[in-house]
């Protein structure tokens, strides 16, 4: 009883509050006493007050104990730590798109500049293999934050009915479905017992060299030859094995799986790393990822038309961006028109991927094979690179979709809860 009563008080011990976790140094804290004891902080400020140089890892430290007492309370299992690039979006694209409606020269300095930024720091983190949940805290926060300002902004106008807002409604919460579902699992290669621990042994016939039990020589030479046939077939599967082989997941990677240094797993039919999902696109969710790029496109034009008539109601929707007189009279119309012009750059970079996944679908070929094709000379390319022909895999255009929509029927995948989306 006394055994008893003391594992039921260390596992007291160990329950986590929800407002406790367990530090970096393995030890418990709590999320009020982020401020308290902080040794690496305490020592830069004094380093900085001396003017004495910083230690080489003293920033490193610093952003580790920063990034380590940032948490949110949770209900299971103690408080959950925040990524810290999961922030800026959240602050960064309300202050630009409201500073961006207050003037023309404003709206055309902001609407500049953001791609350019973001092109910057996907090119920053893509260069260092890193992996970020920026670009996912901005798909789902501009998603979310557009829809709130239709609701907001544009619905009490009265140009909308409830029709409408049902239609935009429903296209916001089955893009945001379909994106659930295309995080779950692309495809990842499990490893197996027997590729790990895996010998083959190749048995040939024995020669007999008696003429007298063969009957000629001839048949000697047979033996022979099928048994160099079979030592050769041997080492040739050997070879494609040894080459299929990834060290780092220890699995043998099946034909057009791939290897991705960022998640660090291997996926089937690896067609690209996409950092807007922060996931692969694989066998598993290439067919819902498409389905979220189709949904969200659909939602965002409807979006974008209804805005436009609204703010520009004397224009044509093919000009009212380019050319609208006084939108900019009013602040409330000026940030509609700057949201719509926001969701059409985004619209437009989406579609864009849209057409090079349908295109490379056509021609049953990956993204990552076509890079790797372009990249060896070895593929057919036209249209400045959109259209990439390797013929390997290539059944013909309906052959092709016919394989692509049932690619991942057979796929025996672990089941998962309910999906994360950050």
């Amino acid at each position: 009883m006394k055994k008893r009563a003391k594992k039921v008080l260390e596992k007291e011990e160990e329950t986590l509050c929800c407002c406790e976790y367990v530090n970096r140094l393995g030890e418990r804290s709590h999320v009020a006493a982020c401020c308290c004891d902080c040794e690496d902080l305490d020592e830069a400020c004094d380093r900085w007050m001396k003017r004495e140089p910083q230690s080489p890892d003293s920033l490193s430290r610093l952003s580790a104990v920063v990034t380590d007492r940032i948490r949110v309370p949770w209900l299971w299992g103690g408080a959950r730590k925040l990524d810290l690039s999961v922030i800026p979006p959240l602050i960064l694209l309300p202050v630009l798109l409201h500073l961006a409606a207050l003037h023309f020269l404003l709206g055309v300095a902001v609407l500049t500049a953001l791609p350019g930024l973001v092109l910057w720091y996907y090119y920053f983190t893509h260069r260092k293999k890193g992996r970020t949940l920026f670009f996912l805290s901005l798909a789902l926060f501009s998603l979310t934050y557009m829809y709130y300002l239709f609701i907001t902004e544009v619905f009490p106008r009265g140009d909308v009915g409830p029709a409408q807002m049902g239609a935009v409604t429903v296209g916001f919460v089955l893009t945001m479905a379909a994106l659930a579902h295309t995080k779950k699992d692309p495809g990842v290669v499990r490893p197996k017992q027997a590729d790990v621990h895996s010998t083959v042994t190749y048995y040939s016939a024995l020669v007999d060299r008696d003429p007298a039990v063969n009957g000629t020589r001839r048949e000697v030479t047979t033996v022979a030859n099928r048994a160099a046939s079979l030592e050769q077939a041997g080492e040739e599967q050997e070879e494609s094995g040894r080459r299929n082989w990834c060290p780092v997941c220890r699995v043998v990677r099946p034909p057009r799986a791939g290897h991705c240094r960022i998640c660090g797993v291997c996926v089937l039919r690896l067609d690209h790393h996409c950092v807007w999902i922060n996931s692969c696109v694989g066998q598993a969710n290439h067919r819902s990822f498409l389905l979220t790029l189709l949904l969200f496109l659909l939602t965002s034009l409807y979006g974008i038309s209804l805005v436009l008539q609204s703010v520009c109601p004397r224009q044509n929707l093919l000009t009212a961006l380019l050319y609208c007189p006084g939108v900019y009279n009013q602040y409330s119309t000026a940030l509609c028109f700057t949201c719509a012009w926001y969701s059409s750059i985004v619209t437009g970079g989406l579609l864009h991927l849209l057409v090079l996944q349908v295109i490379n679908v056509s021609y049953n070929v990956t993204e990552r094979e076509a890079r790797s094709a372009l990249r060896d000379n070895t593929a057919r390319s036209a249209y400045w690179g959109l259209v990439v022909d390797t013929g390997v895999y290539s059944q013909g255009f309906r052959g092709n979709w016919a394989a692509f929509m049932t690619m991942g029927d057979n796929l025996n995948l672990p089941s998962a809860g309910p999906t994360d989306l950050v």
